[in-house]
């Protein structure tokens, strides 16, 4: 017989870079929540993205920990935003069981501008375009992708517009990210970036409780089908919605914390976490297989001065091969 998941006080706290899997059986809601420290710093401070483009790489990699730790098979989690604005690209990668990469691509003239003019907010920088979650369970296996347009101010409501449309079921999302300056045992004062996050979804036993309202058809219309709330997930939803953005990464607060002043009277139980690392999944055999398939042409069009470099755009790492590592045979 499956042990019960054991309630908050029963497990060690999770700390950062740890997915805190949690259920609260009186509100029939199941979810997952997050706060990201060392792991989302390396990552930021290895590219030194300007402060708007981090902010929104950070939340994307909060969506993406949070989603691809709910993967029951060995395989990957992608999130990649394309649009027409400064920040043109994003994407994360989460491979399970474990590991986060992830990078951003931005125009810097056309960011400089928009920050300029004061047009920051996450839907002013992405402009229009789409928001994909692809999974990929490896060779042999079809991709599954759902894509949803980029019409929310933030990544956060973006997310909710993509499980009402994909999954139907009812979801919110949170996410926050902070700057924080720490001091070190040298004296000196050290920029450290920290984000966290919740997903909560609402699943009773009878299906029919989860009916949702029709979304929007657009152009101002407004949703046609009119579906009384379901009490339960009113309640927890309005819960989730009082998080702010301290308590989703203040370290101080915690991730069992949060959950338990949002949640306690009604019976939240957590499950043991699930660690996330920065890590990726390049390397030099992978690289030189790629390059091995290039034509003499090609090869000899790459090389510069007999060898040939190639960077990683998730971790930066550079690899060098010289051209008769690679060249045709």
């Amino acid at each position: 017989m499956a042990q019960p998941a054991p309630k908050l006080g029963e497990l060690d706290f999770a700390g950062d870079d740890h997915v805190v899997p949690f259920q609260v059986e009186g509100l029939d809601v199941r979810g997952r929540a997050v706060q990201l420290g060392a792991m989302l710093d390396a990552i930021l401070e290895r590219h030194d993205y300007p402060q708007p483009v981090a902010r929104l790489l950070a939340e994307a990699i909060v969506l993406t920990v949070l989603l691809g730790t709910s993967l029951k098979f060995e395989g990957k989690l992608i999130l990649q935003t394309k649009s027409d604005g400064p920040v043109d690209l994003l994407v994360a990668d989460f491979s399970s069981p474990e590991n986060v990469r992830a990078y951003a691509r931005y125009d810097a003239d056309a960011l400089q501008a928009a920050v300029t003019e004061g047009r920051t907010a996450a839907h002013e920088l992405l402009g229009k375009g789409i928001l994909a979650f692809t999974i990929d369970q490896g060779a042999h296996t079809q991709r599954y992708q759902g894509i949803v347009a980029l019409d929310g101010h933030t990544l956060e409501e973006v997310a909710g517009v993509y499980f009402r449309q994909s999954e139907q079921i009812p979801t919110r999302v949170r996410l926050g990210v902070a700057e924080l300056y720490v001091r070190g045992d040298d004296g000196k004062t050290r920029h450290r970036w920290r984000a966290g996050g919740m997903v909560a979804q609402f699943l009773p036993e009878a299906p029919e409780r989860m009916r949702q309202a029709d979304l929007p058809g657009g152009d101002g219309e407004e949703a046609g089908h009119k579906i009384a709330e379901d009490d339960k997930w009113a309640e927890a939803r309005t819960l989730v919605e009082t998080i702010d953005t301290d308590e989703l990464t203040d370290p101080n607060v915690g991730t069992e914390r949060l959950l338990y002043r949002l949640f306690h009277e009604s019976g939240v139980r957590v499950y043991p976490p699930q660690r996330v690392l920065d890590q990726c999944s390049c390397s030099r055999d992978k690289l030189k297989t790629v390059l091995s398939g290039l034509s003499a042409e090609e090869v000899e069009h790459t090389a510069t001065d007999g060898h040939i470099e190639a960077t990683c755009e998730f971790c930066s790492t550079t690899y060098r091969f010289e051209v008769s590592e690679v060249a045709p045979a």
